[in-house]
C-alpha cells in the first residue's frame, strides 16, 4: 500500500512527521492488545465499571483515584450515607461495592457521594448506562435497569460503500410540539426514510446531555442513551427495524468534549480538575465553554474506546460519525485559523495524542465490525484522516466535505444568479485527496439552525409563509424551487463516495431549529417537522420532496457514487454545466433566463433516454421536457466540451432545468 506521501508530492517534506505517527499508532495498539488476538479484546472497560448484575446479586465499580471515601446513594437507602453502601478501595483507584440481588430494584434512582480532601459531593457514575431526570426537579439520577434482555430479530445490513445518510434527530422528528420518541420515529419517521431511498441513518444526540438545546452536543453521560427519547429496549427496537428495511444505523458520538457540569458530567468527578481532562487551559474549550479529554492518559483512552465498543455491541450499531474532530486535532481547536498550509497539520499546534486516539478507535471498530462506517467530521483537510492506516493514515472510512455547504452558502449570499459560475460550482463539488472518500451535502443540520438559514429560507425567505400553494405565480418562489432541486442533485449526483441529507431538508422544511429555552417561552413550536406540508398535494413542498425521492432512488439503483464523475462541459457564457457519470448525464442549465436549444457536447457515443427532469410539472416545474425522450451521439466532435469524446449530444436544456440521463445502448 502506497504511503499517502507517495500519492501526494506536497507531503514527502512531512515524511518523518507521518511515519512517526504511524509506529506510534502500532505501538499503542500493541500495548493495549498485548497477549489477546485483537486489540479490541483488550477493551472491556464497560464490563468491568459501572453496575452490573452477577449470579449472586449486584457488583458496582468506579475508577475515582483522588476519592479517599465512596457511597452509593438512593431510593434504596433514602439517599444517605451508609456503611452498608460503602464502597471499598481495590487498588490502581479503583472502588468496589458488592450487593445481595434483593438491594436494588429495576427502576430505583441513585448517585454516589464521593469524598476527597477537603471536600465531597454527589456524583453520577462515569458508566451509567441509564440516567433520567426528574420532571419537577430537573434533577437528574442514574437508574438501576433491569428489564428483560431484548431478543434481535435482524441482522445487520451490511457494508455501505456509498452511504446515503439521511441525518436525524429523535427529539423534534414529530410533528407535535413535543420531544418525540423513539417509538415516534420508528412508526412515523423510519417508514419515509425508506421510501425515499436513504440506506443510512445517522443519528444525533443519543447520549445524554442535561441542556436538550444543546443539540446533543454537550454530552454529561457518555453510556447512557438520553432517556428523554425513551428506553433502551425502544431504541433498540428502532435499530432492529431499519436493519429489516436493510438500512444501516450509525451515531452522531461526541469524543471531542464534555459537558463542564460536575453533577451531571465527569466536572472534577473526585476533587481533580484533571481525572478525565487536560490540566491547566488545555483541559477547558475556549468557544464551547466545555472541558477537553486527555486523549494521552491511558485511563481516559480506555474510557472513550470502550465507549465507541458499548455502543456497538449494546445496540448493534453500524458505525459513528465522530464530532468535532478538528477541535480534537488542534490544541487551539482549530478556531481562527486558516489551514493554508501543510506545515499546520505536523507542526506543534496539533495534539499528537488526539491523533493516536482516532486511529486506535478506528482500529478497534473496524475490528469489531469490519462493515462499520466512521465519518469524521473536519474543517482543516488534514491529509490523511480519512486515508488507510497501512498508508499513513488515521483509518476514517471517509471525512465530511463541510467546504461544500459554505460554498453553496456563499453562492446564494454574495453572487446574483447571472454570477453563478459551472466551472467553479464544479472545482468546488468534486475537489477532493485522491486518497480519502468524502461524504457530501448542500446542508446538514449546522445550516437548519437559528443563527443560520437553510437553502431553502435563503432562497425565498418569508414568500415560504404565503406563497408555497401549487398555481400561485411568485417569481421567488419558482426561483427557490427551481435552485432548490438544482443544488441538491449536482451536489448528490457529483458527491465523492457518499450523500447526506438533514431530515426535513429533502422537502424545503420552512422552520429553522430553535430549541425550547427562556427566550421563545420554552416552545417547541421551532423543534420539530412538519411532515404534513410534505403529504399536501397543494403545496409545492411535495413535488421538492417528490423530486429528492428520485434523485436518491436513482443515484442507489444505478450505484452512481462508485465511479468518479467527468466533466464534459462547464459553458461559462450560457452558464450550462454537464458531466457523465459511469453511464448517465447529467445535465444543468443554471442561466435564469436563457434556454437553449439543441445545446451541443461532446460525449460518450451511444443512445440515450431522458429519466427525468427537475422541470418535469411532477417537480413543481414548467413541463418543458419530457421524461423518456432519446437522444442520440451524434459521429462528430464538438468543439464544446472534453475532446477525450468524439461523439457530440444536442439537448434542449430550459432555463434553471437539471435533466438526467441514461445510457441505453
Amino acid at each position: 500500500m502506497k504511503k499517502i506521501y507517495r500519492t501526494d508530492p506536497w507531503l514527502e517534506p512531512f515524511k518523518a512527521a507521518i511515519d512517526a505517527r504511524s509506529e506510534r499508532l502500532k505501538a499503542e495498539i500493541a500495548h493495549i492488545q498485548g497477549d489477546a488476538a485483537r486489540m479490541s479484546d483488550g477493551i472491556n472497560n464497560h464490563l468491568y465499571y459501572g453496575l452490573h448484575r452477577t449470579e449472586s446479586g449486584w457488583v458496582f465499580r468506579e475508577w475515582a483515584p483522588n476519592a479517599t471515601r465512596m457511597w452509593m446513594i438512593g431510593d434504596f437507602n433514602n439517599w444517605k450515607k451508609a456503611e452498608a453502601w460503602a464502597l471499598s478501595p481495590v487498588g490502581d483507584g479503583n472502588w468496589e461495592i458488592k450487593l445481595p440481588a434483593m438491594f436494588l430494584r429495576h427502576g430505583e434512582l441513585y448517585k454516589l457521594f464521593v469524598e476527597w480532601p477537603g471536600g465531597g459531593a454527589e456524583r453520577l457514575p462515569a458508566y451509567a448506562t441509564r440516567v433520567v431526570q426528574d420532571p419537577e426537579t430537573k434533577v437528574f439520577s442514574a437508574q438501576v435497569w433491569d428489564a428483560a434482555p431484548y431478543k434481535w430479530q435482524h441482522k445487520k445490513p451490511g457494508r455501505r460503500p456509498h452511504p446515503l445518510i439521511y441525518e436525524c434527530h429523535i427529539g423534534m422528528s414529530s410533528e407535535q410540539e413535543k420531544v418525540a420518541g423513539f417509538d415516534d420515529f420508528r412508526t412515523q419517521v423510519l417508514p419515509r426514510v425508506h421510501k425515499l431511498g436513504y440506506d443510512t441513518l445517522q443519528i444525533m444526540a443519543l447520549q445524554e446531555h442535561p441542556y436538550y438545546g444543546s443539540f446533543g452536543y454537550q454530552v454529561s453521560n457518555f453510556y447512557a442513551l438520553s432517556s428523554r427519547f425513551g428506553t433502551p429496549e425502544q431504541f433498540k427496537r428502532l435499530v432492529d427495524e431499519a436493519h429489516a428495511l436493510g438500512i444501516a444505523v450509525i451515531m452522531d458520538i461526541v469524543h471531542s468534549h464534555a459537558v463542564s457540569n460536575e453533577i451531571e458530567g465527569l466536572g472534577r468527578f473526585d476533587g481533580r480538575e484533571d481525572l478525565y481532562f487536560y490540566p491547566g487551559g488545555a483541559g477547558h474549550h475556549p468557544a464551547w465553554g466545555s472541558r477537553c479529554f486527555d486523549y494521552g492518559k491511558d485511563a481516559v483512552k480506555y474510557f472513550l474506546l470502550s465507549n465507541c465498543k458499548y455502543w456497538m455491541e449494546e445496540y448493534h450499531l453500524d458505525g459513528f460519525r465522530f464530532d468535532g474532530v478538528t477541535s480534537m486535532l488542534y490544541w487551539d481547536h482549530g478556531l481562527g485559523t486558516d489551514f493554508g498550509n501543510y506545515e499546520i497539520y505536523f507542526g506543534q499546534g496539533v495534539d499528537e495524542n488526539a491523533v493516536a486516539y482516532l486511529g486506535l478507535a478506528n482500529t478497534m471498530i473496524h475490528e469489531i465490525n469490519p462493515d462499520a462506517i466512521t465519518i469524521a467530521e473536519d474543517v482543516s483537510g488534514m491529509p490523511g484522516l480519512a486515508a488507510p492506516q497501512g498508508a499513513g493514515g488515521v483509518g476514517f472510512d471517509f471525512r465530511m466535505a463541510m467546504g461544500i455547504a459554505d460554498h453553496w452558502i456563499k453562492w446564494i449570499k454574495e453572487k446574483s444568479d447571472e454570477q453563478w459560475s459551472p466551472g467553479e460550482i464544479w472545482y468546488e463539488l468534486t475537489n477532493k485527496r485522491a486518497d480519502e472518500k468524502t461524504v457530501s451535502y448542500a446542508e446538514c443540520h449546522d445550516q437548519a439552525l437559528v443563527g443560520d438559514k437553510t437553502i431553502i429560507f435563503r432562497l425565498i425567505d418569508k414568500e415560504m409563509y404565503f406563497s408555497m400553494d401549487k398555481g400561485k405565480q411568485n417569481i421567488a418562489v419558482e426561483r427557490g424551487v427551481a435552485l432548490h432541486k438544482m443544488i441538491r442533485l449536482v451536489t448528490a449526483a457529483t458527491a465523492g463516495d457518499g450523500y447526506l441529507n438533514f431530515m426535513g431538508n429533502e422537502f424545503g422544511h420552512p422552520e429553522w431549529i430553535d430549541f425550547p429555552r427562556e427566550g421563545n417561552g420554552w416552545s417547541y413550536a421551532h423543534a420539530r417537522r412538519l411532515w404534513s406540508i410534505a403529504d399536501n398535494d397543494k403545496l409545492l413542498y411535495r413535488g421538492l420532496e417528490d423530486f429528492d425521492k428520485e434523485m436518491v432512488q436513482f443515484i442507489s439503483k444505478n450505484r452512481l457514487l462508485g465511479e468518479a464523475p467527468v466533466l464534459l462541459t462547464a459553458d461559462e457564457q450560457k452558464q450550462i454545466l454537464v458531466f457523465l457519470r459511469k453511464n448517465c448525464i447529467f445535465a444543468l442549465n443554471f442561466n435564469p433566463v436563457d434556454s437553449f436549444g439543441d445545446y451541443g457536447f461532446s460525449a460518450p457515443a451511444g443512445d440515450y433516454e431522458l429519466v427525468f427532469s427537475s422541470d418535469e410539472p411532477r417537480f413543481n416545474g414548467q413541463g418543458r421536457l419530457a421524461a423518456g425522450e432519446r437522444h442520440i451521439g451524434i459521429d462528430e466532435r464538438c468543439p464544446n466540451g472534453n475532446q477525450a469524446f468524439d461523439h457530440t449530444l444536442y439537448l434542449y436544456l430550459p432555463s434553471r432545468s437539471a435533466l438526467v440521463l441514461k445510457k441505453i445502448k
